[in-house]
């Protein structure tokens, strides 16, 4: 038990290391080209260029998503439950626009969700709650990611405080500002 989780640790440090170390570099770009520069849209649809919604959006933190309470409460479907009671600050983010960086985790074949941390200790497998991860809807469709490729995404924020089958936090309309191909 113990080789196989030195094993593991040995893996994910090479993927690290290669994921650091062979990346392309990518161009700093400063807040007064932010309407100007070209971001990776999802489904690389032909008005590749073109932005809607720029403005300045918020950037938002893993701290601040985790000052998150609970609240227990009756489900119909599963009994006592815990609800998420959603602090101010996130409060006033509702629908407005947000840059979120964080790694990509794939749930299924479909679809991808951003993470605080990397798969191996991702909400799912370690000691991470679900306020640890968004799931993401990005703009035009789903692009090609990598697990635990780390991203910036820009998109609309939505928090969910009643439905215990969603994800607490999403980011829809989401297009990858950094860390795409």
């Amino acid at each position: 038990m113990r080789k196989k989780q030195i094993l593991i640790i040995v893996l994910l440090a090479v993927v690290f290391a290669m994921e650091h170390f062979y990346s392309p570099k990518e161009k700093k770009i400063s807040k007064e080209t932010f309407s100007e520069r070209n971001i990776q849209r999802a489904g690389f649809t032909p008005d590749f260029n073109k932005v809607d919604d720029v403005g300045n959006p918020d950037t938002l933190t893993w701290k601040l998503l985790g000052e998150i309470k609970f609240l227990k409460k009756q489900d119909k479907t599963y009994g006592e439950v815990q609800f998420p009671i959603i602090n101010t600050k996130l409060k006033q983010t509702q629908k407005k626009r947000i840059v979120m960086s964080g790694f990509i985790v794939p749930i299924d074949n479909k679809s991808y969700a951003l993470s605080k941390n990397v798969f191996a200790s991702c909400f799912f497998c370690g000691k991470s709650g679900p306020e640890t991860i968004m799931g993401i809807k990005f703009r035009g469709g789903n692009p090609k990611l990598r697990t635990d490729q780390y991203v910036t995404l820009e998109g609309t924020f939505r928090y969910n405080d009643a439905n215990v089958d969603d994800w607490i936090y999403h980011i829809e309309d989401a297009v990858i500002v950094k860390g795409g191909k």
